[in-house]
């Protein structure tokens, strides 16, 4: 699971190094952040196809997702990227989405579900239910023996409050192999194993340019900070603003029991 993708910078570190990421890792499924993919704001239909020709195999976003309005209609079409679960119903997109793929242990049923946190941004509806909600669907298909009562669940948790990221972690532990934040573009050192077998991180981190500060010009940030004035903000450029990574976390699951074995963070 890789960290929300910030502007060029962000796209072109992906597309040359998670292909080779993908195969040291022999990663199976691999789930991108592209929220901030356009300018640091949004996502277009061009961006989004880098990013899956680049190793993607779901793409999940958050807050930033509706920044560009000519984009909704994709949320509609394109199965494979998500906005956030507990936004209402009507509108645009789907928040989880099951995709088959094969693998060395026969076909693995992936299912990932994107949400949004409530603490510190704007009050939608809450992840906990939705995903209480979501759950139920599965249990009634799993009766039936559908895939997605038998899938490898990666929940994209978007979130503002390291607090309210833990407690969905807990909440879910033991119900999905792994709970990963996304949002601060900060990556976080408390990726763990939590005791009924989920992985858990309460921040993949970003991909984009390291030394600026959250992937924007330091400068412009620094000013918005100091003048309390909303400059526009701007992409932070990788010749003034230093090194360029790819941040996320590599999941060991055991996809018979869908228990994590194991989580390494990286930053490549």
């Amino acid at each position: 699971m890789i960290g929300d993708v910030v502007g060029d910078p962000g796209l072109e570190v992906l597309e040359n190094r998670l292909p080779h990421l993908k195969n040291e890792f022999s990663a199976d499924f691999i789930t991108v952040n592209g929220e901030n993919a356009a300018g640091g704001f949004g996502l277009t239909e061009a961006l989004l196809q880098r990013i899956f020709s680049a190793g993607a195999d779901v793409v999940t976003s958050g807050n930033h997702i509706w920044e560009k309005r000519e984009f909704w209609p994709v949320l509609d079409s394109e199965k494979r990227v998500l906005r956030p679960m507990n936004f209402p119903a009507e509108t645009p997109g789907r928040g989880w989405v099951i995709i088959e793929k094969p693998s060395p242990l026969g076909p693995i049923s992936w299912l990932t579900v994107n949400l949004q946190g409530r603490e510190f941004m704007n009050p939608i509806d809450c992840p906990f239910k939705s995903f209480d909600h979501l759950e139920m669907n599965i249990q009634d298909s799993a009766k039936d023996k559908t895939p997605i009562g038998k899938s490898v669940i990666l929940v994209d948790f978007h979130a503002e409050s390291t607090k309210e990221k833990e407690a969905l972690a807990y909440y879910l532990d033991g119900r999905v192999c792994v709970i990963a934040g996304t949002h601060s573009h900060v990556q976080t050192a408390d990726e763990r194993i939590l005791p009924k077998g989920s992985a858990y991180i309460s921040d993949l981190g970003m991909t984009g340019v390291m030394d600026g500060i959250i992937g924007m010009d330091r400068k412009i940030c620094m000013d918005r900070a100091r003048n309390q004035v909303l400059y526009r903000m701007e992409i932070a450029a990788p010749e003034s603003n230093g090194k360029i990574a790819i941040n996320g976390i590599l999941v060991e699951i055991d996809v018979d029991n869908r228990k994590a074995l194991s989580i390494k963070r990286f930053s490549a």
